[in-house]
């Protein structure tokens, strides 16, 4: 039996029609949600990702202002431009486009944002915070990978969830969210040694590694939920993720398509924090 596929275009468009009415209710009462991205270089990904979250914004009736930076820009520059972004009232959620050029640091930057506007989740001391489980705001990726989870009712706590990658961007987080719910977490990157003997025990196994289709049927339970975090353009042009999806979808009980999983959900929950972040601006006037 075919798994249940998660739709992520699905469960995005739900939650942005939520999103779309809380905005609204804010705009009413004098304030539109505000999300500033930077963007420094002519990375090509970097700016279609930029366009798409701007778009998403201005069709859930926020502001985007996106602030482009030619790549030889000094970092004090964009440093000067964030401490302008962080006492503007206007601008509730703050974003650097990752990655930046090669003589930027990138921790500076986004520790220089103020953490009431860390809408990426990014920021050491929200690190941290999620660490104990009280983060201001939830990284997007492993936040929207939660949210389509709680769509489906899977169940978290008390099964075993294994990670495989270990960024800061997703692995590290994902870990401390499922942490968090209940789930016994492990922690494996592409090169952990016997990775099978770990995959093939997950009861919900999340793959964030960049290495195409690296996980295949034989590495997977019957019956687990597989969350393809993964996006990967080939040489023909076509995207996948590192889930070889076809086999296992005839063996995992759920799983994410890529593209149309994982992707839509990491913008929708960037405007949930941009939203949540002009609530708490209002409610601290």
């Amino acid at each position: 039996m075919s798994a249940d596929i998660i739709n992520g275009n699905i469960i995005a468009s739900k939650i942005r029609a939520e999103l779309k009415i809380r905005a609204e209710n804010l705009v009413k009462r004098g304030m539109q949600p505000g999300l500033a991205v930077i963007l420094v270089g002519d990375d090509p990904a970097s700016a279609i990702y930029v366009r798409n979250k701007a778009k998403a914004c201005r069709e859930s009736g926020m502001r985007s202002e996106v602030y482009n930076f030619p790549g030889e820009t000094s970092q004090e520059a964009v440093l000067e431009h964030i401490h302008a972004l962080n006492v503007n009232p206007e601008i509730h959620g703050i974003l650097v486009q990752l990655p930046l050029p090669a003589h930027f640091e990138s921790h500076r930057l986004i520790a220089s944002i103020a953490i009431e506007k860390d809408v990426d989740g990014f920021h050491p001391c929200n690190v941290g915070a999620l660490a104990t489980g009280n983060a201001l705001f939830y990284p997007c990726t492993p936040y929207g990978v939660m949210m389509m989870l709680k769509e489906r009712d899977i169940l978290i706590e008390g099964q075993h969830a294994v990670v495989v990658g270990r960024s800061n961007i997703v692995g590290k987080p994902m870990s401390l969210m499922l942490l968090e719910k209940g789930a016994t977490v492990t922690i494996c990157t592409s090169k952990t040694r016997e990775l099978t003997e770990y995959t093939r025990s997950a009861d919900i196994l999340v793959v964030a590694t960049g290495k195409p289709r690296m996980i295949t049927a034989g590495m997977v339970k019957s019956g687990a939920t597989v969350i393809d975090v993964g996006i990967n353009r080939m040489d023909d042009g076509t995207l996948c993720g590192d889930v070889d999806f076809f086999p296992v979808m005839e063996k995992a009980g759920h799983i994410t398509p890529v593209p149309g999983g994982v992707g839509p959900m990491t913008i929708t929950m960037l405007m949930s924090n941009t939203i949540e972040a002009a609530e708490r601006a209002r409610k601290a006037r």
